[in-house]
């Protein structure tokens, strides 16, 4: 049989209204007849070009799941010893671990510690598996002199203090003519204080020393902001995750799984709200923890979740993060913190309350399980 894309078959089309007889059409005839009217429809229907084309969500696999991303392999084992049916993809080198954990579709990847790590495995979680909530569960340094070892913090926004723009003094920045604009360097500095924040100061016997370094915002560019982008210093994390987390009242421990003997003299407790930060140092200097909290009003600090954040907030997927306090960034005495970072307390404290949250989630959004 002649193909229906053949010159012959075209030729055939345009001679078709005199194949009718007075009496009915041979089945030959009406094949032939269909064939010709789907390929002159195939050619009348608008094609969409390659850029128009929507692009894949989901290269390894499209299950709806929930994102979950820790730093620290202590924090992803506790999640990962509850999660049920799991199946494992190795994806450039790293273990992407799908399952359901406490009525949720998961998929759990360890990111390894750093800006850059989580940055990376969490922008390579969102395209290969088919994310519809992000949530980075770990532990961190604590910024508010108030809060103590083993407490989880719910920041309601996170915010990168070492993206900065290192001036020679404690003047602020004129660079592009005025001060405080770096627009012509395609920089902004940061307006979370009623003036562009003053670098931060280095006390010495004989007074402070400036470092010249002014915290700046972050660029970011999504499909809502395109094309001009924005500047931004805080991440927002998703009101609809914050109120769930606000539910969860998790009973949590005085006293580290690997070292029982080891306990905080308080109870923890969960503190919602607040500044999280993110850098890519481990901060152990109590006069920059100081003026964190005192200029931003910093609750905590880690290496991995603004950017995590960012790459959330750059692919518009929700997210949130819960981090428990291992020791005081900086603290005086570090005999105690080192025993404490390594007690089991700070990630135990954060995995119970990570599970509660994804109890409370299923029971409340049971449609994101489908």
């Amino acid at each position: 049989m002649t193909d229906v894309t053949s010159p012959a078959t075209l030729h055939e089309a345009q001679a078709a209204p005199f194949l009718w007889s007075n009496t009915s059409m041979s089945a030959w005839g009406i094949k032939r007849l269909c064939a010709i009217a789907l390929l002159c429809l195939a050619m009348a229907t608008p094609q969409v070009s390659a850029k128009e084309a929507k692009p894949k969500r989901c290269l390894t696999e499209c299950k709806a799941r929930f994102g979950i991303v820790s730093a620290f392999g202590e924090e992803a084992t506790i999640l990962l010893a509850e999660t049920t049916n799991k199946r494992e993809y190795k994806i450039n080198g790293n273990i992407f671990t799908t399952g359901k954990l406490r009525g949720n579709s998961v998929v759990i990847v360890l990111s390894g510690i750093s800006t850059v790590n989580a940055t990376m495995i969490t922008q390579l979680l969102i395209d290969h598996f088919n994310v519809h909530h992000l949530l980075l569960s770990g532990i961190a340094g604590g910024i508010n002199p108030n809060n103590k070892i083993g407490d989880v913090v719910v920041p309601s926004q996170w915010a990168s203090p070492l993206e900065v723009y290192w001036h020679g003094n404690s003047n602020v920045p004129s660079p592009c003519g005025t001060p405080g604009d770096l627009l012509c360097l395609g920089l902004k500095l940061a307006q979370v204080t009623s003036t562009p924040n003053s670098a931060y100061q280095v006390p010495l016997p004989n007074g402070a020393v400036s470092t010249g370094l002014f915290m700046r915002d972050t660029f970011v560019r999504n499909n809502s902001n395109f094309p001009n982008g924005e500047y931004k210093f805080d991440y927002k994390v998703d009101p609809e995750m914050l109120a769930v987390a606000q539910s969860v009242k998790p009973q949590l421990d005085r006293c580290g799984a690997k070292n029982p003997s080891l306990c905080v003299s308080g109870q923890p407790v969960v503190r919602i709200g607040g500044r999280g930060v993110s850098g890519p140092v481990f901060l152990a200097n109590p006069d920059y923890r100081n003026y964190l909290f005192k200029t931003i009003q910093a609750v905590s600090i880690d290496m991995e979740t603004t950017a995590f954040a960012h790459v959330a907030y750059a692919n518009e997927i929700p997210f949130i993060a819960f981090r428990s306090l291992s020791d005081l960034a900086g603290g005086n005495d570090f005999t105690d913190v080192g025993a404490f970072f390594g007690s089991g307390l700070a990630e135990g404290n954060e995995s119970k309350f990570t599970l509660g949250f994804l109890d409370a989630w299923a029971k409340k959004y049971p449609e994101t399980n489908e």
